[in-house]
């Protein structure tokens, strides 16, 4: 059963009196116990999206157009209190950076029976056991220990596994794991990673994992969706992308992540060029500046989707047939 359906998502900030579009096509689905990835550089619309979802969308900043469909309901339709009520116990989130996320001032705790005790009526009891089984799910030692410290007193892998046992504290169907590996070491990276993935599957909770890295989510994600300059322009299971990558930005993105059956002095490949500014307006398909394969029509039309077995992608040049060209209007 479909747990979250992501339609045609838009995203503008207002500039100078005039509406930008951040983003303008994302589109993903997530089942329950499901893994979906959702790859990008900085800046590609990856974080907004999550955040759209979540409805923590900064000032300025609003959903101008498609649908986000939780369980059927469109959350873009409800009100804040609505979308307050929702959070922790429908969806979660993981954020990026956990000791910016944690509050310095209160203990480990504090923060992790907060949400149990408010959004699921537990005693202050029955919330730190359940706070207790929560960290020794998630691999803290001396969990009594560690509810008594705050979050400088912890390790980066440490805090980053509180943040899992928060999103999981309230039973959430989602969870929303932005960059969750960011600033640990790869060692780390393979353990959280792997332990976000293993009790999402155990408690059937849908993970989106968002991350600008290709090559951590072979192992962890069954489906990926690949974002540039607001858009999707990729997306297909883990197996059909790693196999048969289609768009020339997929491509350079697994060109650039290093393999151990090549040859070391084969020197990687990193995607020429710089991604483009969200506020500016690229005509046709916004990687082609980019793009060693683009021709005039890139520059001119932006492309639809192909698709083939389920493996969708915008591009002119695929190998799956001439897409029509988006709307403009749309």
């Amino acid at each position: 059963m479909t747990l979250l359906r992501v339609n045609n998502l838009a995203i503008d900030v207002v500039r100078d009196g005039e509406d930008c579009h951040l983003v303008h096509d994302a589109h993903f689905s997530v089942d329950r116990g499901e893994t979906v990835a959702i790859v990008g550089e900085s800046g590609s619309g990856k974080s907004l999206t999550a955040l759209a979802i979540m409805g923590l969308l900064g000032e300025g900043l609003s959903v101008s157009g498609g649908q986000i469909l939780f369980e059927g309901q469109d959350l873009t339709q409800i009100s804040p209190q609505e979308h307050n009520a929702l959070r922790g116990r429908g969806i979660a989130m993981i954020f990026q950076e956990p000791m910016t996320s944690l509050n310095p001032v209160r203990s480990i705790e504090s923060q992790l029976t907060e949400g149990m005790r408010l959004k699921m009526g537990l005693s202050r009891r029955a919330a730190r056991a359940r706070a207790l089984d929560l960290l020794n799910e998630v691999g803290i030692s001396d969990p009594e220990r560690r509810l008594r410290q705050f979050p400088h007193q912890l390790s980066g892998g440490m805090r980053q596994r509180v943040m899992i046992a928060i999103a999981l504290s309230c039973e959430p169907k989602l969870i929303l794991a932005d960059e969750p590996t960011t600033a640990l070491d790869v060692t780390i990276q393979a353990q959280i990673l792997a332990l976000t993935s293993r009790l999402c599957r155990d408690h059937g909770v849908g993970l989106v994992l968002i991350t600008h890295n290709l090559g951590i989510v072979a192992r962890h994600a069954q489906n990926v969706a690949v974002m540039y300059g607001g858009r999707v322009v990729e997306r297909a299971t883990a197996r059909q992308l790693y196999r048969e990558p289609q768009h020339p930005y997929t491509q350079g993105l697994l060109a650039s992540v290093p393999r151990l059956d090549l040859p070391r002095d084969v020197p990687l490949q990193p995607v020429p060029g710089a991604p483009p500014d969200p506020m500016e307006h690229v005509p046709g398909c916004r990687f082609h500046p980019r793009c060693s394969k683009a021709t005039e029509i890139c520059a001119q039309q932006t492309p639809g989707f192909a698709m083939s077995g389920g493996h969708e992608v915008a591009c002119w040049h695929s190998g799956f047939g001439t897409p029509n060209a988006e709307d403009p209007a749309a």
